[in-house]
């Protein structure tokens, strides 16, 4: 695939993202549209303090298995019905000899993702919420690609194969729907699920990466699910 099909490719994904939202918008009755925009009048204050969170599912993963995230979250909550939110951690993957391609793969990064949550509960001022949102996320990560005992099929022999420090970088879309519930005093429990869409990518010359920090495997669109313990501030 050359370079130029594939951002061509990359941005029709993106332009096909977008539309599909404005189309999402515009099929709304107008009635829908004004309660999915309009802040709930009351005494309530505007600015009702902020929360940090932290993922349990990446950690496990990340424990169990050979890839997964740390990672947190920092959210503001405005009148318990808009909530901005930024939230950043580490990607790791340590894929050795993989059953199919005999390949080894590893890297460590950073991710970011800002985004919005929607409480889109009738009565917002509970303790327990419905969210609707969505995340840009990026990352920029290294890769080091091991492919031991290649045959050589012009000197019958064993060689081997790899590239050290490959510099990738990803820009992707997420669509979330969770909910979380006070458990007592500050804390909170939540869950989340997500549908992960790329949008623009660098992978350099060798193909697709295994693995993409903060994304996921890379050969697929993701769902994924993230389970968060959650402290009010």
């Amino acid at each position: 695939m050359t370079l130029r099909t594939h951002i061509s490719t990359s941005i029709s994904r993106a332009r096909l993202s977008v539309s599909l939202l404005l189309l999402f918008l515009i099929a709304l009755p107008s009635q829908a549209q004004l309660k999915m925009f309009r802040m709930e009048q009351d005494s309530i204050p505007f600015f009702r303090g902020f929360s940090v969170s932290f993922d349990l599912v990446g950690a496990a993963m990340l424990a169990f298995g050979d890839h997964g995230e740390i990672g947190g979250a920092l959210r503001i909550n405005l009148h318990d019905q808009w909530f901005p939110i930024f939230e950043t951690g580490i990607g790791r993957a340590k894929h050795e000899n993989d059953e199919v391609t005999q390949i080894t793969y590893r890297t460590t990064a950073p991710y970011f993702r800002i985004g919005m949550d929607w409480n889109i509960l009738r009565r917002k001022h509970q303790d327990y919420r419905m969210f609707a949102g969505f995340r840009y996320c990026f990352t920029a990560y290294k890769v080091d690609i091991i492919r031991e005992n290649l045959p050589d099929p012009v000197w019958q022999s064993m060689a081997g194969f790899g590239v050290d420090g490959l510099a990738c970088s990803m820009h992707w879309l997420e669509l979330v729907l969770g909910i979380d519930a006070k458990i007592f005093g500050p804390f909170h429990l939540g869950w989340d699920v997500r549908y992960k869409r790329r949008l623009f990518s660098k992978e350099g010359d060798i193909g697709n990466t295994w693995y993409v920090p903060g994304f996921g495997i890379y050969d697929r669109d993701n769902l994924a699910a993230n389970f968060n313990i959650i402290i009010d501030i």
